[in-house]
């Protein structure tokens, strides 16, 4: 990025500089020379980044387990539904307790959705066996087992993640094999 007496100047953007004035493009077409001469320094930009899979924002980790809800007195909260209230519909409490999903919960459901997509690519196969007793080929056997050993694996694995960085080194190494 570039800067004036510290101000920013963005790319793509008219600018003036003492009483002149730059086309949106200056900055692109010049070189460093000819940006320090009328005062314009260079500044390496330090925007901090976060993976947001997995962080609200830079050091602030989201819910890695699930959490029962409750309201400000410590009440447990529950799942609402449509109900009757004096004969109108509305929205009433149900007996299922509120619930907000942590990231284990998350990305479980989706290895095992990964996992299911690989398989169903070859589920007719299983069915055609079950159904006809034709034979499946061994090397869709040995795939098949292969997701499922790792879904297994994942699934294992990312119950085991005390914090946020063990899950995202589990959920990273991911390895499919030749899915």
């Amino acid at each position: 990025m570039f800067k004036h007496n510290n101000v920013t100047i963005p790319l793509d953007t008219p600018f003036t500089i003492d009483g002149t004035s730059y086309p949106a493009n200056w900055l692109r077409l010049t070189s460093l020379a000819e940006k320090q001469a009328v005062g314009i320094i260079e500044v390496a930009d330090v925007t901090t980044t976060y993976d947001d899979r997995f962080f609200w924002g830079v050091d602030n980790p989201k819910l890695l387990n699930d959490r029962e809800e409750s309201d400000e007195d410590g009440n447990p909260m529950y799942v609402k539904v449509l109900g009757v209230v004096d004969g109108k519909s509305a929205m009433v409490d149900s007996t299922e307790r509120l619930v907000t999903k942590g990231l284990k919960s998350q990305w479980t459901a989706q290895v095992k959705d990964t996992a299911n997509k690989l398989l169903a690519q070859t589920d007719w196969m299983v069915i055609r066996k079950a159904e006809r007793d034709v034979a499946i080929p061994a090397a869709t056997v040995t795939y098949r087992a292969g997701v499922l050993t790792e879904c297994s694996r994942l699934v294992t694995a990312i119950e085991a993640c005390a914090d946020v960085p063990a899950l995202i080194a589990v959920v990273t190494a991911q390895n499919w094999g030749q899915a």
